[in-house]
């Protein structure tokens, strides 16, 4: 994969309303960048996002961003232009090199078989360097049926494939949301858009302001790039956890697996996921370098979708261009004092999913199909939690027991059958105990308890839900109606630890070990956690070549 630059003029808001044709947009380009329109030019849609500050069809409006190729009249028809909507773009291409080519690494291991480890291993395999992929759980197919199986059922989770674990890491049951706050300074993230379209994912994630995919479109994507990886001469070993790292005079030199199987290697891809719990215990007992780090605990929040879409769209709701709402909140009840609350990995027409890795304990996440065409929206609701609080805070892995010891009280506060605890928003904003739902049927299964669910969150987790609540519904109208559904405990957000590593992107404590992803704190979310696993392969192949 080879740093390329591509100069193409850029063109910003191009407003158009939501009815418009595509040679609207054509005409509008043209009109704005002060040229005739029979030039021979190519343009596409770079980016495609919604203004709905105004609510209503006649006011709505779809927000264009165009990359156009001019050729030598790029800087002319740019300067006679003079407006900030038109600029020069820079545009870096991180490019992927032939198949052919060959590794001088060759076999690096990689552990785990999310969206880092799968993006770290394609851009390996195409070096040459034939990756082997280690993950604990199962391939895509026989994952969805076991998770469908213990959604259905209940009873005890399965410990190795369930939401957490298994190909596509936590992203498989997500909403499969592909945007990110990261900046794409080496062009990385287009990449993996790109990537993801040419293995099956739909053609828009291109250009839509906020692209998802969904899990039942995921699936596909990932036995797509998994046969590529194997074509490439990779290999992918599903059901083999990693037990155990063999350190030798300061680096690392191989695995040991549930199997009892021990494979060699002196680069070692760490891609681990955030509920690995008992790889981080291991990985602690060797001394590898980690810190606490922030992350959110909360609840899962279940509104009609139909209401969103009225709150955030008004008369256009409905509209397809529009889709099922997504929204976003974030409060701070006191900037100075206060702890922030805010939505996290919000499903629209989704669903509130049981989301545990371990037996015992009770966690809730949401996921959206494609489509997003079920009845409810949900979010978490989230508020920040700090080392702080943590009990032997210094320790890196007491936020692991922070989190278990809720994900358990949520679990003591359901019953035997595997139901989650719920309450309706009216009764937590009066502390009542919850017996019945309202008009908003919860989604969560195998099914809910109605009961208090502030049994199951630290108390100032509790007080600032409920100072929140007011603020966030003058953003988002009905968001405080009484009959809305909390079920907890939504406690994944992030990785409770981070896992150190050094310029080389190693860990200090063992050299050839590479700490990547969302379960190392370096990601959060699909793409972000895709994107790190392309400059982890490429520093570690750069470091392995280098050093020969």
């Amino acid at each position: 994969m080879l740093d390329n630059i591509i100069i193409l003029i850029e063109v910003s808001q191009i407003r158009l309303p939501l009815n418009h044709q595509k040679s609207e947009l054509e005409k509008a380009l043209f009109r704005k960048l002060r040229v005739s329109q029979d030039k021979n030019f190519t343009w596409k849609i770079h980016r495609c996002s919604i203004d709905a500050r105004k609510k209503g069809s006649p006011d709505i409006r779809l927000v264009y961003t165009i990359h156009l190729d001019a050729g030598p009249a790029e800087q002319s028809i740019v300067s006679k232009t003079k407006s900030s909507d038109i600029k020069i773009a820079k545009n870096t291409v991180f490019k992927t090199v032939k198949a052919t080519s060959k590794s001088r690494c060759q076999n690096p291991l990689i552990i785990g078989a999310g969206p880092c480890g799968y993006f770290a291993a394609l851009y390996l395999a195409r070096l040459g360097a034939c990756p082997i992929i280690l993950e604990r759980g199962k391939e895509a197919g026989p994952r969805a049926r076991d998770v469908t199986k213990f959604w259905r059922e209940g009873g005890s989770v399965d410990s190795e494939s369930n939401v957490q674990f298994g190909e596509g890491g936590a992203g498989t049951f997500s909403d499969g949301k592909l945007y990110t706050g990261i900046k794409d300074r080496d062009g990385a993230v287009r990449l993996v858009l790109e990537e993801l379209a040419s293995h099956g994912a739909p053609s828009n994630i291109l250009f839509k302001g906020k692209p998802h995919i969904g899990t039942d479109k995921l699936i596909k994507v990932l036995r797509s790039i998994r046969q590529e990886i194997l074509d490439l001469g990779g290999q992918i070993k599903f059901q083999s956890r990693v037990d155990d790292i063999i350190i030798e005079s300061g680096s690392i030199v191989g695995v040991k697996t549930s199997s009892g199987e021990e494979l060699n290697s002196q680069n070692v891809i760490l891609a681990i996921g955030h509920s690995a719990r008992d790889t981080f215990e291991m990985l602690h007992r060797h001394g590898i370098q980690m810190q606490s780090k922030p992350f959110s605990i909360g609840a899962r929040i279940e509104h009609p979708q139909k209401m969103i879409d009225r709150s955030l769209y008004g008369t256009a709701a409905g509209h397809e261009k529009l889709g099922a709402a997504p929204y976003k909140f974030v409060h701070h009840h006191n900037k100075k004092k206060g702890r922030t609350c805010y939505s996290f990995c919000m499903c629209p027409g989704g669903l509130v999913i049981a989301s545990s890795s371990e037996p015992g304990l009770t966690v809730t996440n949401g996921m959206s199909s494609y489509a997003r065409a079920d009845a409810n929206a949900n979010s978490g609701f989230m508020v920040e939690i700090f080392p702080e609080d943590f009990k032997n805070s210094e320790n890196p892995l007491s936020g692991i027991q922070f989190q278990r010891e809720w994900e358990q009280k949520a679990f003591q506060a359901g019953d035997s059958e595997g139901r989650a605890p719920a309450q309706l928003l009216g009764d937590f904003m009066q502390n009542i105990k919850s017996s019945e739902i309202g008009n908003v049927v919860p989604s969560y299964r195998p099914g809910v308890l109605m009961t208090d669910i502030r049994e199951c969150l630290p108390e100032y987790v509790v007080k600032v839900m409920q100072q929140s609540v007011l603020g966030i519904s003058k953003q988002i109208d009905g968001f405080n109606r009484k009959d809305a559904v909390l079920t907890a405990a939504e406690t994944r957000s992030s990785s409770p630890l981070r896992i150190t590593r050094n310029s080389l992107m190693q860990s200090p404590s063992a050299k050839g070990l590479y700490p990547a992803g969302e379960g190392a704190g370096y990601a959060g979310g699909i793409l972000s956690a895709a994107v790190d696993g392309l400059r982890i392969a490429k520093a570690l192949h750069t470091n392995a070549t280098s050093s020969l």
